[in-house]
């Protein structure tokens, strides 16, 4: 295919790795820009009434784009092949391909080549084609990115040279999109991700900052996207002080294999066991797992400092009594097994849901969430609908809940000092002066929420030393 691939809707970080990725395999590839609220409009103006705004951010901005290089005089149904994912199901996303095709014709561009990737069957349509060779390049740039969006969130909070993380980060998001185009093998990347890793771990680093841990879930493209689609909730979040707990796109593929699997086991039960179902189930279960252990590698080279995926057959049971997981669209059970799985396991203080207006998936969670906030009272639970124009009432809502989640970090932090014996100024004092309590990889395992409270506990040891020996150094205590 001589023709450019053009694509977009992910992450900064997803897309440049991807661009890599398939720029290995001898194709030409360009990613678009950021969605904005031009984006918006001009998706507004095309597409049908009634849609989602992840329709109107995502169309707009591929017209948006399109425009613009016609009117720098490019012939981009010439230059130009879009690419783009597909799926079926109970709502607007399975309208897409469509919308996309009635707003190219209205802006004249009715000739514009596309290629639908089916993210349920692992199938495509269009001229480009969805080889295993392809998938595997896929995986290799949306799990690398995944891990080091993770790991940049936790740290960014902490950072003391403001905009470090993100410098560094950024360089070596480049070196590896380098390695992914020049088809360097997977030993060659992981040994870059170490140096990366050796790089983070040379900045400096200020755990005494309590901040709530927030995790971000809803509709894949509204929790996923970094732009004014969501009105830039990750970063506004951050600057409102909290630590964010992104969701990874690998977890959304995990996702998507269970429920394929989990319908084939249903099919065969209703039908009976061929040599046709059965090589399917297999192939999918195994796929699952050697995508899951891949991600493990991945987590293994940044100290297991990125999250783990939890299981997905957990996951399923969790949401049961609230939502049936079988019940497919949007994120289906996710939204609700996400939400319990924060609470029960301590990974965040908060949790956001952020879906598009009118989105009907999203629509029946919130029914189902009301029940489980009502069963899990520990809860700090919101739930906001973007709509690409109400940006002030959904961050003034988020507001009210981040002052408790706030809150709830600050005793969870109150009460680890208690146990370890450690006064609030002694910690902050090691924190300030203890090198060892400086790096990005410091010892956190430990069973709390917040990151202060979690690196107190680990290194309570340490800290107690650093403190006894300022005393005697000063000979102002005890």
């Amino acid at each position: 295919m001589n023709k450019v691939l053009l694509f977009g809707g992910l992450t900064p970080a997803h897309e440049i790795l991807i661009r890599g990725a398939v720029e290995a395999l001898g194709y030409k590839a360009e990613f678009l820009p950021t969605p904005d609220y031009h984006s918006f409009t001009v998706g507004r103006e095309y597409c049908n009434r009634g849609m989602c705004n992840p329709a109107y951010f995502t169309i707009g901005n591929l017209l948006k784009f399109l425009m613009e290089k016609r009117a720098q005089g490019i012939d981009v149904e010439r230059v130009y092949h879009f690419v783009t994912v597909g799926a079926c199901g109970p709502c607007r996303f399975g309208m897409y391909e469509s919308e996309y095709r009635n707003a190219l014709k209205q802006v004249g561009f009715g000739n514009l080549e596309m290629s639908l990737l089916n993210q349920t069957e692992l199938t495509s349509e269009g001229k480009l084609r969805l080889t295993p060779k392809l998938i595997w390049q896929l995986v290799k740039a949306i799990w690398i990115a995944d891990v080091i969006r993770d790991v940049s969130y936790q740290l960014r909070p902490y950072e003391v040279r403001k905009g470090s993380v993100d410098g560094v980060v950024g360089n070596y998001l480049y070196i590896l999109y380098t390695l992914l185009k020049e088809g360097k093998s997977l030993p060659t990347i992981i040994k870059a991700l170490r140096t990366l890793r050796w790089e983070l771990d040379t900045l400096r680093f200020d755990y005494s900052r309590v901040k709530p841990v927030v995790s971000v879930i809803g509709e894949f493209w509204a929790h996923t996207t970094e732009s004014e689609g969501n009105y830039n909730i990750h970063r506004w979040l951050e600057e409102e002080g909290a630590e964010v707990k992104p969701e990874p796109v690998a977890g959304w593929i995990d996702y998507q294999l269970f429920i394929t699997a989990e319908l084939l086991k249903l099919e065969i039960r209703a039908k009976g066991i061929t040599a046709e179902r059965l090589k399917k189930l297999v192939f999918t279960e195994l796929l699952a797992k050697s995508l899951r252990g891949f991600y493990r590698i991945l987590r293994k080279v940044f100290s297991d400092r990125a999250r783990e995926l939890p299981s997905q057959k957990y996951l399923a049971e969790l949401a049961k009594p609230y939502y049936d997981p079988l019940v497919t669209g949007g994120e289906g059970h996710l939204e609700v097994a996400k939400h319990i799985y924060a609470i029960k396991h301590k990974k965040s203080h908060m949790v956001v849901s952020v879906k598009p207006f009118g989105c009907m998936p999203s629509t029946q969670s919130d029914g189902a969430q009301a029940k489980v906030v009502a069963d899990y009272p520990e809860s700090i639970f919101v739930s906001v609908e973007t709509s690409g124009d109400a940006e002030v009432n959904v961050k003034s809502r988020i507001q009210m809940k981040l002052f408790e989640a706030k809150r709830v970090a600050m005793e969870e932090f109150e009460e680890v000092l208690r146990y370890s014996g450690i006064t609030e100024e002694r910690f902050k004092r090691a924190c300030k002066e203890n090198p060892s309590l400086q790096r990005a990889f410091v010892k956190i395992n430990a069973p709390f929420v917040s990151t202060s409270a979690r690196v107190l506990w680990a290194n309570r040891g340490i800290i107690h030393g650093f403190a006894l020996s300022e005393e005697v150094l000063e000979g102002t205590e005890g």
